[in-house]
């Protein structure tokens, strides 16, 4: 992609510095349009959840909207409700049950480290994101 020629000594805009394809791999992320809507969402949904101890809400918020996020992104739109349903029902999150230490457990840390969060990211697997476990015909 051209842009226009700078003024004299002026430098390019940093945004329009990099390199036009898309890199991939372990650890790089998928890229949506608004996928920070997912954590807005995560936010609503977890507020309903009965947590057995009220701290772990916030990294589990965390964890369902980097998972939403992940999923619209493999669906090529920006984040929805379902992709938060549906990060839920991967984990086993329900308005129906306590969330107690087993629900929690892989969720653990995530609100306080990166590296944590792209490898718990990382090890759900697209099959699972894009299969619906919401749907009950299968």
């Amino acid at each position: 992609m051209s842009t226009a020629t700078p003024e004299f000594s002026a430098l390019k805009k940093a945004g329009l510095q990099r390199s036009a394809t898309v890199t991939g791999g372990q650890g790089q992320g998928t890229q949506a349009p608004g996928e920070g809507f997912a954590l807005s969402i995560a936010h609503r949904e977890v507020a309903k959840l009965d947590f057995e101890h009220a701290h772990d809400s916030h990294d589990v918020e965390i964890g369902l909207g980097l998972v939403a996020a992940k999923r619209a992104s493999l669906m090529g739109r920006g984040p929805q409700l379902g992709d938060v349903r549906v990060a839920m029902a991967i984990f086993g999150l329900s308005e129906d049950v306590v969330v107690g230490h087993d629900l929690v457990a892989p969720f653990v840390g995530l609100a306080h480290s990166y590296v944590a969060q792209r490898r718990f990211v990382d090890a759900v697997s697209s099959e699972d994101l894009r299969a619906d476990p919401l749907d009950s015909s299968h």
